[in-house]
């Protein structure tokens, strides 16, 4: 499927470029000619626009000097250089360089500054001329102090209006550009701006300095009785305290602390050991042995384990025996006796292990006592040594910090003594300024091309602008989207001599192929518009009289009757025309006779040899053309004659000027309106389509009449018919 035969939705909006290109073309003459208008205009205003030079001179801005006393030094501050540089431009731009290069200059009696009254001034001075007591006291209340002020400040404002610095970004330069009619004053003035800066910053710099060296000599004697006394209160505590080496001894002090604190912990540690055995000795009690025994404290100790392991041979050693020998037998009470001395060993070792750890109890518990005591003590002589070691330090820190700040502020002050009589210049010229040849503005090519520029693009939106208020209807596109309805065709401007009306058979002359080629077309849109429908009597009306309805009804007619027999009727008894156009006697019996009765059909019909259309003129105009057309009589009479003629075109009066037309509408069978191309409104139109449609009339759609060829890009209206050279001669009307 081709997608480019596809119809836009409803949603999409699409933009005509064709249609905006016929617009200017349409009114380029127009457009061109405002253009060319206002570019003349342009150039005679250039040609009285005085030249403006501009001179610029290239100021190095040198990093800032050494301070005397640098606070960000002394405070740890750590700032950058982009204030200071942006400082310095402002100090180029400030009223007190502007006076100075003024003054230096005599600036007030160079043409740029000296004030040229302006309209309203003048208008001003009129009036106190005219009116001598509105400025009466003016003078007087100015002193010649507060005038020269006055002319100063007049002088700045025209000065710092031609002034420009301009840093350069990302260097350390910066321009300074000055404004002048003349182009040597142009590139004075901006290196006297230059100079004037450069003096006066070495001025304020030489007055910082020796201010700065009386102020540092001034602080340090401050300083140096503040550092000595921090000396002598410093000395004093030691000799007061007795501090030869306080650090040492807090050291020695520290390490005993530590190595008592250890030693009381492991005694601790064993006490309390202790005491949980001994808490178990107790309620087991010191005669049961055997819960003693069994005391894991007791078991692990390296004798008992040794007699503990005599009892187990002896045992062993009575249970062999007693399997060879019965009881009373010498070995076996030998054995027996050993037996029993080892288990009374045991029992004795065990009482004695027992009464050990009684006493190591009691001794721990001694030497825990001890050295809790000798922890206490040193702890306090720690506290001690802690707090006068604090004090030695913050009078020692108050003796640097003093000896610091001494040391600082006499290096600063040496420095200020060797250089108070010379401080580098802050900035320094890189370019001066030089007379330009050519002025800067104004620009004249270029004015003169922007306004070309303007004025052309300025005619062309109010040619837009124009074209989107104009209302009217002027090509196809305006029949289908504007009137919503079908466009049969179009018929070209003709341009006639004056005084003269447009020839009634140009249909049938050579001269005007065109127009011919344009009505058989409508003719053929007409015809296949609704092929099951049939076109026998055809009513043409238009909106208002001179839109061209007499005339396209005639050439229907005469195209119409190359394919049979065509009866035109002119309907319009108000203001009848076809009679006239024809050559045909006023006189001439018509339709009005007919409708009477007065006359038969023959008399009321006149044939054009010419074209072979047989023509019903009004006739007699009567005084009631709505009730005359209104009667039945009119539909009977289209009736009969339809059965005499192939095609029957009936020429109507307007839709708005009067009700003639909507009556006739309905009793034929289709209605063909004519509009005049970009004359007739739309507005009037479709209350003519709306009246029509209310009589329930069908319309089988417009014909748009004196179209300007040359502004139209519709299908129907150019190069279609030459390219195939259709035109080349009328067609002959049937025999």
């Amino acid at each position: 499927m081709n997608t480019h035969s596809e119809k836009p939705s409803n949603n999409e909006v699409v933009i005509d470029l064709g249609a905006y290109l016929s617009v200017i073309k349409q009114s380029k003459w127009k457009i061109l000619g405002f253009a060319i208008v206002v570019t003349l205009l342009t150039i005679m205003v250039a040609l009285t626009l005085v030249p403006k030079y501009v001179a610029t001179a290239t100021l190095l801005i040198e990093s800032e000097q050494t301070k005397a006393v640098s606070f960000d030094e002394v405070y740890g501050l750590d700032s950058t250089k982009k204030e200071y540089y942006l400082t310095q431009f402002e100090v180029i731009k400030s009223n007190s360089i502007a006076r100075e290069v003024i003054t230096k200059l005599n600036l007030k009696d160079q043409t740029d500054f000296i004030a040229k009254p302006s309209l309203t001034g003048e208008l001003k001075g009129m009036v106190k001329q005219l009116l001598p007591f509105l400025n009466k006291k003016e003078s007087s209340d100015l002193s010649e102090e507060e005038q020269t002020e006055r002319e100063m400040l007049g002088l700045l404002a025209a000065f710092k209006s031609r002034l420009s610095v301009s840093p350069i970004r990302k260097t350390q330069l910066v321009q300074v550009s000055f404004e002048s009619s003349d182009p040597k004053l142009a590139a004075l003035v901006a290196n006297t701006v230059g100079e004037v800066y450069i003096e006066s910053q070495m001025r304020a710099k030489m007055g910082i300095t020796q201010q700065a060296s009386s102020w540092l000599n001034t602080r340090l004697s401050e300083l140096r009785i503040q550092l000595d006394s921090s000396e002598v209160r410093l000395q004093a505590y030691r000799e007061e305290q007795k501090l030869v080496d306080i650090e040492g001894i807090a050291g020695l002090v520290t390490q005993e602390l530590e190595q008592t604190s250890e030693q009381l912990v492991d005694a601790r540690a064993t006490k309390n050991n202790l005491e949980s055995i001994n808490r178990v000795i107790n309620e087991y009690g010191n005669d049961n042995i055997e819960l003693l025994g069994s005391m894991p404290e007791i078991t692990s100790h390296r004798v008992i384990q040794d007699v503990k392991r005599e009892v187990v041979l002896v045992e062993r050693k009575v249970s062999e025996l007693s399997e060879v020998y019965g009881p009373k037998h010498p070995k076996m009470i030998s054995a027996k006796a050993e037996l029993a001395t080892v288990k009374t060993n045991l029992n004795k070792q065990i009482k004695g292990l027992i009464t050990g750890i009684e006493k190591e109890l009691n001794r721990t518990m001694r030497t825990v006592n001890a050295l809790e005591r000798d922890l206490a003590k040193i702890r306090a002589e720690y506290q001690d040594i802690t707090r006068k070691e604090t004090q030695y330090n913050q009078l020692k820190r108050e003796v640097e910090t003093n000896r610091n700040i001494f040391n600082t502020f006499l290096s600063r002050s040496k420095e200020t003594e060797v250089t108070s009589d010379f401080s580098s210049a802050a900035a320094r010229f890189t370019d001066r300024a030089y007379a330009p040849k050519d002025p800067s503005k104004p620009n004249k090519k270029l004015i003169v091309i922007l306004a070309f520029v303007a004025s052309f693009g300025f005619a062309v939106v109010m040619t837009f602008v124009f074209d989107a208020l104009n209302d009217t209807v002027k090509n196809k596109n305006d029949v289908e989207n504007k009137l919503a309805q079908r466009m049969l065709g179009l018929l070209p401007h003709v341009v006639v001599p004056k005084k003269s009306f447009f020839p009634i058979h140009a249909y049938l002359e050579d001269t005007y192929r065109r127009f011919a080629e344009s009505v058989r077309t409508f003719r053929t849109s007409l015809l296949l518009t609704q092929l099951d429908r049939a076109h026998q009597v055809i009513a043409v009306t238009s909106t208002s009289p001179g839109e061209g309805k007499t005339t396209t009804s005639a050439n229907l007619a005469m195209s119409l009757a190359q394919m049979g027999k065509v009866l035109l009727i002119d309907a319009d008894l108000r203001k009848p025309t076809l009679a006239k156009r024809f050559d045909i006697p006023v006189f001439h019996p018509g339709l009005s006779n007919l409708m009477i009765g007065t006359e038969q059909l023959a008399e009321c019909v006149h044939v054009d040899t010419q074209s072979g259309v047989t023509i019903m003129p009004s006739g007699q105009i009567p005084s009631n053309p709505l009730e005359l057309l209104s009667n039945p009589r009119f539909a009977e009479l289209l009736g009969e004659l339809k059965t005499q003629y192939d095609h029957i075109i009936v020429d109507t009066p307007p839709t708005q000027a009067v009700s003639d037309a909507l009556v006739i509408a309905q009793s034929v069978d289709s209605v063909v309106y004519v509009v005049k191309s970009d004359i007739t409104r739309i507005k009037p139109i479709t209350a003519g389509l709306e009246r029509l449609f209310e009589v329930k009339a069908h319309v089988a759609g417009v014909v748009l009449n004196q179209v300007d060829m040359s502004k139209s890009k519709d299908e129907h209206s150019h190069g279609y018919y030459d390219y195939y050279d259709y035109s080349q001669q009328p067609e002959k009307p049937q025999a």
